[in-house]
């Protein structure tokens, strides 16, 4: 088996040359190790490795990791659907929200007020394959979505993200990042105050090199740093 500093060297390998067949730079693509399920040891040697930027599922997991890695300076993202009673610890914990799929959960974000002020980043996230087992808003919602928290005064949209259906062959998952891509193209053409389309989340570990060459500026990889996860995986939800 792979270090974990050996297998972050192979997915930034692979980022790089993703980035060289669609003529981007690598790094204008931000690589986000997904730590769920993951101790706070394997969080440290990936740290140590290079990566800064980790995801977590639950409130409650990274809450318990949190306090053993207090020296480090991560930035952590929430990236698994969040429940609208766990806004306020969410704000607490977390630099990021990628999973806002509801302008009700966006107002409990907004009342949550972090201390210190300034706008919290999220992205809104859609549901573009239809499935059930997963959160997101509706294509058909998403520029409502996106003109209704551009109200809101506490936070700010930097863009999309997405969990397709699960395809072996990524090539399969193509068309999905594409949508993506062209949603933010039609949202950030609205000019809505505090919303803006720069952030892309999509792609994990096995399909992220075409989510790259469709536009991904943050991908979500879990299994290829870290190995594979205890337990079965919850729907929806590989990283």
């Amino acid at each position: 088996m792979n270090s974990i500093q050996e297998n972050v060297v192979k997915v930034q390998e692979r980022i790089a040359a993703a980035c060289r067949r669609c003529a981007r730079q690598p790094q204008d693509v931000k690589l986000l190790a997904i730590s769920k399920t993951f101790p706070p040891e394997s969080i440290r040697e990936a740290y140590e490795a290079g990566l800064r930027d980790f995801g977590e599922n639950r409130v409650q997991e990274a809450k318990a990791k949190r306090p053993a890695l207090s020296d480090l300076s991560i930035t952590w993202h929430l990236v698994g659907h969040l429940q609208t009673n766990k806004a306020k610890a969410a704000r607490e914990l977390f630099h990021w929200v990628h999973s806002v799929d509801s302008f009700r959960l966006a107002q409990k974000l907004d009342q949550a007020t972090a201390s210190g002020g300034g706008r919290l980043p999220l992205l809104l996230e859609v549901n573009l394959g239809g499935e059930e087992s997963k959160a997101g808003v509706e294509e058909a919602e998403i520029i409502q979505l996106a003109e209704q928290v551009s109200r809101l005064a506490t936070l700010e949209v930097r863009g999309l993200m997405v969990i397709p259906p699960f395809i072996a062959d990524p090539e399969e998952v193509r068309p999905y990042f594409r949508r993506l891509r062209e949603l933010a193209q039609t949202i950030d053409s609205r000019n809505f105050a505090n919303v803006s389309m720069q952030e892309l989340s999509m792609g994990m570990s096995h399909d992220f090199e075409v989510a790259i060459e469709e536009g991904a500026t943050i991908v979500r990889v879990g299994t290829a740093i870290f190995g594979a996860r205890a337990g079965p995986p919850v729907a929806g939800r590989a990283q």
